[in-house]
């Protein structure tokens, strides 16, 4: 039994963060999870929500604050749901970070002898976001563009987005002016009917290159032409203009089908000196400065000479793969999305890199065959899923006894889970070297270097 009721007011307070950034207060031992609640605070709160072993609350009052209170800059920061941390300033954020990613090293790894150093951060922690991707609705007859409210499927109309690239917010701003004024109507998601889901824009940081996609749920639009010749006229760095087509009832933002429109069928940007080719569907980390300081450490970590075999489990579209491959003998990669493999390859050839292979295949599956093929890897790259790595390709690392593994994670839950596998078959883990590719929010990525004991 919850030793409070619904609706009490109680005065508390707060002993750390959940993984979503709420606070956490405990009432004889109950936790009550209660937004931009800080650790140290005291405050007031209304009890809202019981469960059986936790509950949930609402912030009323503060009485005493935390020293790392921020105000957050962001004028629709508590309607929408895309940033948990912007009331924590920058310091707090990365402090708390580094907290979370400690204790579950311990909690779930059992690893108290585990080196985690300080988050790599920042030094600007706001419009670092790449791509955009923008639902789109109605309201009073006009179109609005934003992101969807908390637990809802309401559109808040947002002009400008904190964490994204300013130029992405000013074009989702002239795509959607331009398409209303010519007449195209939002989709109606309940009725399945009108044209225009979403305003997609991606953007090569390196290159300047900018490209639009309009997904419509039919192929044909209003106004087209008009509205791509507006668009040009507006945009002198445009690179490229697509319409992807979504005929289904579903959250999924893309369709089957794509249309060049105008341009080139794909932008270009660099992380360091390797160039990539991003389409609509491209996997591409959407934190480019970041993504580099994540990738210098997982390279320092495989610590290559030149005379190694490496295989690059999870690939993607080979992003870490070509970095390895500069500095190895030969890496393989493999990655269960066709798509992704074929960006790979593409991105292979368009860097002239020519010692590397990419498999498709999930990685339990095709690194097992590779190694009843006799091929073993000297180092072992993994960057699984939020799910962490299978079990049987633990078990394939374990029986294959890389002399190093180094293990990159969006999720430092099942990375701690992961990593307690394998120090239990054979492997020392010698540090975790936490990144902050999504600043303002509870996400944070994780290197570890392991070697074989």
């Amino acid at each position: 039994m919850a030793p409070i009721q619904k609706n009490d007011y109680i005065d508390v307070v707060f002993e750390d963060l959940t993984h979503e950034g709420s606070g956490v207060a405990k009432i004889d031992g109950y936790p009550i999870f209660v937004p931009y609640g800080l650790p140290g605070e005291k405050a007031k709160i209304k009890v809202t929500k019981l469960n059986k072993g936790y509950g949930f609350g609402r912030l009323m009052e503060l009485y005493e604050e935390s020293p790392d209170r921020a105000e957050p800059p962001c004028p629709i920061y508590k309607q929408c749901g895309g940033c948990q941390l912007q009331h924590l300033s920058y310091e707090g954020q990365l402090k708390a970070k580094e907290k979370m990613v400690r204790e579950l090293m311990t909690r779930i790894g059992k690893l108290e002898e585990v080196n985690v150093l300080p988050v790599l951060g920042m030094n600007e922690p706001w419009n670092y976001r790449n791509k955009a991707q923008v639902p789109v609705g109605e309201m009073e007859g006009g179109l609005v563009a934003g992101f969807y409210a908390k637990r809802s499927h309401e559109i808040i109309d947002m002009d400008e987005c904190l964490i994204q690239f300013t130029e992405n917010d000013e074009m989702v701003r002239l795509v959607k002016g331009i398409c209303e004024k010519h007449g195209v109507k939002a989709y109606n998601e309940k009725q399945h009917k009108g044209t225009l889901r979403h305003i997609m824009v991606r953007t090569g940081q390196m290159t300047g290159e900018l490209m639009i996609v309009l997904v419509t749920r039919t192929p044909d639009m209003p106004n087209r032409r008009k509205i791509i010749e507006e668009i040009v006229e507006a945009v002198p760095n445009i690179t490229s203009i697509i319409q992807n087509v979504n005929t289904k009832r579903t959250n999924v933002i893309l369709g089957d089908q794509t249309i060049t429109l105008w341009g080139a069928d794909v932008i270009s940007d660099y992380i360091g000196d390797i160039k990539f080719e991003i389409s609509p569907r491209s996997f591409y980390q959407v934190n480019p400065i970041q993504t580099k300081v994540l990738y210098d450490k997982t390279l320092e970590y495989a610590d290559l000479s030149g005379h190694e075999t490496v295989i690059d489990a999870y690939c993607g579209i080979g992003t870490i793969s070509l970095f390895l491959a500069k500095k190895a003998k030969k890496v393989y990669g493999v990655e269960i999305v066709p798509e992704a493999i074929e960006d790979a390859r593409k991105n292979a050839a368009l860097n002239e890199i020519t010692n590397v292979e990419f498999e498709v295949g999930e990685a339990e599956t095709v690194i097992p065959n590779w190694y009843k093929q006799g091929i073993t890897a000297d180092t072992l790259v993994v960057d699984p899923p939020r799910k962490g790595c299978d079990e049987n390709l633990l078990k394939t690392i374990a029986a294959m006894k890389p002399k190093k593994v180094v293990y990159v994670s969006c999720n430092p839950a099942t990375l701690a889970r992961d990593l307690r596998y394998l120090e239990d078959n054979g492997y020392k883990t010698v540090e975790v070297q936490p990144v902050d590719m999504f600043p303002q929010t509870m996400h944070v990525e994780c290197v570890s270097q392991l070697i074989l004991k």
